[in-house]
């Protein structure tokens, strides 16, 4: 199971998430490497660093610093991970508020 460290996602941040993998998939759909990159690695990681996510942050990191990618399609597999891990955190977040409710 997914372990994370992080703080609990303020509305804001829950917000600024939802922005941020719109982003992605908007980027991923349409092959744009370039913008891919960037939000891989600025975005998501000032997004992780705010959320308090350091794993996320070492993650995106390595996304585009870690090693050349051998070709595109292996860079888009890693980008696809990342945004999966994103989406477990939305979903996380979003069990978290349904718990909370339920109180």
């Amino acid at each position: 199971m997914l372990r994370r460290t992080m703080n609990a996602l303020t509305p804001k941040l829950k917000l600024g998430l939802e922005d941020l993998l719109a982003d992605l998939w908007h980027a991923r759909r349409n092959g744009d490497l370039g913008r891919l990159a960037l939000l891989s690695y600025y975005e998501v990681r000032r997004w992780a660093k705010v959320a308090g996510d350091a794993q996320l942050v070492e993650h995106s990191s390595v996304l585009l610093m870690g090693h050349p990618h051998p070709d595109r399609d292996s860079f888009l597999a890693e980008a696809d991970r990342l945004i999966d891990e994103l989406e477990a955190v939305r979903a996380q977040s979003r069990e978290g508020a349904r718990v909370e409710m339920a109180y």
